[in-house]
């Protein structure tokens, strides 16, 4: 199809129509449209995106010391080499991903501000037809296109997940959650309680600790950290010998996910050798000053959550240092002047900060719909954690958790543009993954296994998403090292997918 709009004077809404629709600018879509441009430039393509501008978890989250949890020559894409520090700030990635669009020159492409209600597949037609609300006018459009490629990610944009504590409208402070951090709050001079301990915590409490009167991290249950110096030794000696930036950041790159992939394979074989060697850290710094086994040793094994960086073991630095301190115990209650522990100490706060979280959503809380009937995507089986039975010509972004998120943008991106590349050679429209009647009793299990990961978010949202089956290709593998093999040599005429001829 050509990329056209026909916008009738006589009905309000507008409609357009394209070979592919990329549904989000954040590094997901922006990395999709990159692939699709440089591997399908003969494809025409639009780029939904509801916020106003690019970005996406990096323009969503405002919060102060905002920064990644993964390293930058893994985090960012393989064909765009990263030059600056390890861990970058949300200002520094917006840069580097203002740089690919620039380069690829996306924007014509792109509509902000465009929210998606509801996608209908026809198979009558081939094609979908996704409907979104534009923002600056409520209008509708409707866009027709043979190919959705979903990249708005796994969570709520618009709020995050704070739980409802009894007491908290009798608190005579301010609750507010990160992901919602309002332009016009100061901290100087505040008691501040910030509830959590995951990476969104241990990025907040020191970026605002020299401000605040005291900071108190309060959490549930401790987080494994690894703490390290935010530079790469390779890269610079790299740059001393003036190798190319593409050289240095694909050396690095592999560097640095093999230290990761040691780092796993240690944690799940030598679990107890592993928690210690990330503990020593701590003790050495921080354990005359308080129970580092009560506040930062967690109950499961490395890796079976995510374990966040601190670049400079800043967080650490700020406990050393008095201005912050660590309380490990279960909420009981808000009460006017802060928050009664369950053991009875009340927290005083002027502030209270609630790093609980995200709501994970499905797909974007869109609503969709195959040849009339509703998609229910708990009741599906995913294709290769990427595509779903019963569901023609749609593509899910969903990342690696252990690994930088990124790295499955890319692997997806080849895998999509083949398939796409596929159907040509084939005269087909369509392809839809198929689960054969011979595998009906398979057993479906969850969309992440919880012995290899299991944050609260995820296990809260679990009966939501689409399960996956015990055998190739439909598992969801969440294994990097697995998927850079399998996913190119992924053999697109197994029968797993069922391919329609192009209509008259």
């Amino acid at each position: 199809m050509a990329l056209r709009t026909e916008a009738a004077a006589a009905q309000p809404e507008e409609r357009v129509e394209v070979d592919v629709l990329i549904v989000g600018a954040g590094i997901s879509g922006i990395g999709a449209a990159h692939h699709l441009k440089e591997q399908c430039p003969e494809r025409s393509f639009a780029v939904l995106e509801a916020q106003d501008g690019y970005g996406g978890t990096w323009r969503t989250h405002r919060y102060p010391g905002i920064r990644s949890d993964s390293d930058l020559y893994t985090f960012g894409y393989r064909f765009k080499p990263w030059v600056g520090p390890p861990i970058a700030t949300a200002e520094q990635i917006m840069r580097y991903l203002n740089e690919v669009v620039e380069d690829d020159e996306l924007t014509p492409h792109v509509r902000f501000g465009h929210r998606i209600v509801a996608a209908e597949w026809s198979s009558d037609e081939q094609c979908w037809s996704v409907r979104a609300l534009r923002a600056e006018d409520r209008a509708t459009v409707t866009i027709r296109c043979g190919f959705l490629w979903m990249c708005q990610g796994y969570y709520r944009h618009e709020r995050g997940y704070t739980p409802a504590w009894p007491g908290m409208d009798r608190f005579a402070g301010r609750v507010v959650h990160p992901q919602e951090w309002p332009e016009d709050l100061d901290v100087t001079g505040k008691r501040v309680v910030v509830i959590g301990s995951g990476a969104t915590a241990a990025t907040l409490v020191p970026a605002i600790s020299p401000a605040c009167a005291h900071v108190t991290m309060l959490q549930r249950s401790p987080t494994f950290f690894i703490a390290r110096e935010n530079v790469s030794e390779v890269a610079d000696m790299l740059r001393l010998l003036e190798i190319p930036e593409e050289w240095i950041h694909e050396i690095v790159r592999r560097k640095n996910l093999y230290d990761l992939e040691l780092l796993y394979e240690i944690s799940r074989d030598y679990p107890e050798f592993a928690r210690e060697e990330l503990l020593k850290p701590i003790r050495e710094l921080l354990g005359d000053q308080l129970d580092v086994d009560r506040h930062f040793n967690p109950s499961y094994r490395p890796w079976q959550q995510r374990i966040a960086a601190l670049p400079d073991g800043d967080l650490f630095k700020e406990i050393h240092a008095g201005r912050v301190s660590v309380v490990t115990e279960q909420i009981d209650e808000f009460v006017e002047e802060g928050i009664r522990l369950g053991s009875g100490e009340v927290l005083e706060a002027d502030l209270v900060v609630t790093a609980t979280g995200f709501e994970v959503n499905v797909l974007g809380d869109v609503a969709f719909r195959v040849d009339g009937a509703d998609v229910d995507f708990a009741d599906t089986v995913t294709y290769r954690g990427m595509m779903f039975t019963g569901v023609p010509n749609m593509v899910w972004v969903f990342g690696y958790f252990r690994n930088s998120w990124t790295l499955r943008v890319d692997l997806i991106g080849d895998f999509v543009c083949r398939l796409l590349r596929h159907l040509d050679e084939l005269g087909c429209a369509s392809a839809t993954p198929v689960l054969p009647a011979s595998l009906s009793t398979m057993p479906r299990l969850e969309w992440v296994d919880p012995e290899n990961f299991n944050p609260g978010y995820l296990r809260r949202a679990m009966h939501l998403l689409p399960r996956q089956g015990d055998r190739e290709p439909w598992r969801h593998q969440q294994d990097y090292w697995t998927e850079r093999v399998e996913l190119p040599a992924a053999d697109l005429d197994d029968g797993a997918l069922v391919y329609a001829q192009r209509r008259a």
